[in-house]
């Protein structure tokens, strides 16, 4: 039979960490509020920890610094988007629409903190943090990569064999000069990104039907290849498919 102490020290373990889960949560949303306003930049964490009326050394116990605020950004975004990505996908089997979805739900997300992601962009060196191409991000790149390789395989298009384990790496790194480009779009509504959408998305959709025609293997190689060059081994193009089975 548990004793005293015991029983009334379970319960104050148990309140702790919703308390502790909630002060995390207003420290992040006070500080994506302040990157919106002020900018990544000019926001400091003693900034951050006033906004979040917590003392500075709070601020600095659940995030040691501003970068690791914009990961764990990231981090709730794919968690925020992965069910509408999941219901999109499974409403329509047409590629051209599932990938349209993907994109859109991406930008309508990230729509309030376009200017902090403008910021941000300037990140790209892989070695930084913030890079898409970091280590530190790996695991959401490759989350995301996740559901291009679904969008193909639900959509019973035929992808061939020697393209399978290239071709979500090549539509996220498609998608991710739309969101570069939608990022510095200045015309209303970025009209002009959505434009470039519809019209990219109609050659990216027939390239990939058409590759598994016999005559573009040779042209299948080539781009095999430059995917190779760009990131500088082949095991690297495959890590995203493999690391989904």
């Amino acid at each position: 039979m548990p004793d005293s102490s015991t029983l009334t020290t379970a319960p104050s373990k148990t309140a702790a960490r919703p308390k502790s889960e909630a002060t995390r949560a207003q420290i992040l949303s006070a500080a994506l509020e302040l990157f919106r306003n002020q900018g990544f930049e000019a926001a400091t964490m003693r900034d951050i920890a006033r906004s979040a009326s917590v003392a500075t050394g709070a601020a600095y116990y659940y995030f040691d610094s501003k970068d690791a605020i914009v990961l764990a950004f990231y981090d709730q975004a794919q968690q925020d988007m992965a069910p509408l990505l999941e219901e999109a996908l499974a409403t329509t089997k047409d590629l051209e629409e599932r990938i349209r979805r993907i994109v859109r739900i991406k930008l309508d997300y990230f729509g309030p903190s376009r200017t902090f992601l403008g910021a941000l962009s300037a990140h790209s060196d892989p070695q930084h943090p913030l890079s898409p191409f970091s280590e530190q991000s790996r695991a959401i790149r490759e989350s995301d990569m996740g559901f291009f390789e679904k969008a193909l395989s639900g959509s019973g298009v035929r992808v061939p064999d020697d393209l399978k384990a290239y071709l979500p790496r090549m539509l996220w790194m498609y998608q991710m000069g739309l969101i570069l480009f939608w990022i510095y779009d200045r015309s209303e509504g970025q009209r002009r990104t959505h434009a470039l959408l519809e019209k990219s998305l109609r050659v990216v959709v027939r390239l990939v039907k058409l590759s598994g025609l016999p005559l573009m293997q040779p042209l299948r190689r080539l781009v095999v290849d430059l995917v190779d060059t760009a990131t500088g081994e082949a095991a690297q193009a495959r890590r995203g498919i493999e690391g989904l089975s």
